[in-house]
């Protein structure tokens, strides 16, 4: 039966036309996450252009640290978003009451007790990052104020994830909106106005992401889009199953972070230039891959729902529409890449040998994008299953056995020019190993919920 709670922005992904659902569900995440990557760039922009390049420099040390916490709660929203929208799938009102509940009281902990800790040893962590001295106390203020606010940024992502899990995309879509546009305006005024500097910009980011979660909650609890309950001690099995799937899926976000750490310092040996273009090239890389990463989103929550109910056939249809949509959407991409990289390259540089490299780094590299695109639909199918111990191997390999590696070998046979080439043959070897254990994988075996015993 299905739950009061259900309402016209929420799609049942179990039935309907796939290619339909999945237009219509992935285009509102795309939207959600190129506005959260403009939310970082607005914050650079004021702060570097306002307080100057120390300022500068202390929120991009800072932003490390705080980048680690995303990648936690990425891994703790991609265990939530597998769960619900199984118990969805399932039509299980009881489940989802459950599970929500679990989460709510696991996470608020969390964030609460990471807050608290984070502010004690803020110093301390951007020490052993070797942050400047000249820039240590900027950099300890704004990390501080970043974790005072960790509940709100906690509570802002869960409740767009829990929506998504549910079938909606849209309404998560304007919370984000709501936190984007607070902070445009709220940057300059606590920064210039207030005059209080680059305390000014943490607290402005801190109160845009407060009052989005605010406004998130209000609005789900009002209009009922999910059946959030008042708070009560979860059941073991629940954390547990909680926990299980969210820690290797925080691990995974960790692994690809130090993947990228690593291949940073086989750039840094061709010089200033080099690193310069890369930095650039990476900007942008953020924002073409965004079709698919929200693609890989949306097909993990159809997929999701289906496996709740043992679909199999749908699953592998919505694999295989996600995979279809994603390189016709990526080959787009990557062809206007070819045409315009250097246009784009220069709205970031000048500099003639970085805007080179940067060039044709993103020329050799948009022949790939399609196949990068192959992990995040199919790993997000096997993400949906629950599988998260297999994704975050498939991971490893992809980075360590592969990127990595590879970027090395072929930087010292050709040169800057290897860099592109070695990711770009990653990105291809590796979508071949995702398709292999989509295909012949145990994951369709992974059972997430065992029946309950009543008194």
């Amino acid at each position: 039966m299905k739950g009061c709670f259900q309402v016209k922005t929420q799609h049942d992904f179990t039935e309907g036309n796939i290619w339909r659902q999945l237009m219509v569900f992935s285009g509102p995440i795309m939207l959600a996450n190129l506005l959260q990557t403009s939310y970082q760039l607005v914050d650079s922009l004021w702060v570097g252009n306002l307080l100057g390049a120390d300022a500068l420099g202390a929120i991009a040390v800072s932003g490390t640290i705080i980048f680690t916490v995303l990648a936690f709660i990425i891994g703790l929203n991609n265990a939530a978003l597998t769960i619900l929208s199984q118990q969805k799938g399932k039509k299980n009102t009881d489940g989802l009451k459950r599970y929500l509940n679990a989460f709510v009281v696991l996470l608020s902990i969390m964030s609460i007790s990471l807050g608290l800790i984070g502010f004690i040893f803020a110093e301390g962590l951007l020490t052993l990052l070797g942050t400047p001295s000249e820039i240590l106390n900027l950099a300890t203020t704004y990390l501080q104020i970043n974790f005072l606010g960790m509940l709100f940024l906690f509570g802002y992502n869960f409740i767009s994830t829990v929506l998504r899990a549910l079938g909606d995309s849209k309404t998560p879509l304007r919370f984000v909106m709501i936190a984007v546009l607070l902070n445009l305006f709220m940057d300059p005024l606590f920064i210039a106005v207030f005059d209080l500097g680059v305390k000014g910009a943490a607290i402005a980011t801190i109160v845009s992401q407060g009052f989005a979660f605010l406004y998130g909650i209000i609005h789900v609890l009002r209009k009922k889009l999910a059946p959030f309950t008042l708070p009560t001690i979860p059941h073991w099995g629940e954390i547990k199953l909680i926990l299980h799937l969210g820690i290797p899926s925080g691990l995974q976000m960790s692994v690809i972070s130090a993947g990228s750490a690593a291949i940073m310092s086989v750039v840094t040996t061709f010089g200033s230039s080099v690193v310069g273009g890369f930095g650039a090239a990476q900007r942008l890389d953020s924002i073409i891959m965004l079709p698919a990463h929200a693609l890989g989103t949306a097909v993990g929550s159809m997929a999701g729902q289906n496996i709740g109910v043992k679909n199999w056939e749908r699953v592998n249809k919505i694999a295989r529409y996600g995979v279809v949509y994603n390189f016709a959407v990526m080959v787009a991409v990557g062809l206007l890449v070819v045409l315009f990289a250097e246009y784009a390259v220069r709205l970031f540089i000048q500099e003639e040998d970085a805007v080179q490299f940067a060039t044709q780094y993103l020329k050799i590299i948009a022949l790939c994008y399609p196949f990068l695109g192959i992990n995040f639909i199919l790993n997000g199918v096997v993400r949906a299953a629950g599988a998260m111990y297999p994704v975050l191997v498939l991971n490893v390999l992809s980075f360590w056995v592969l990127r990595y590696p590879l970027t090395f070998l072929f930087s010292k046979l050709i040169g800057d020019t290897g860099i592109a080439v070695g990711m770009g043959v990653s990105f291809i070897i590796s979508s071949v190993f995702a398709y292999l254990y989509f295909r012949f994988g145990k994951w369709r075996e992974k059972v997430l919920f065992k029946q309950r015993k009543r008194g």
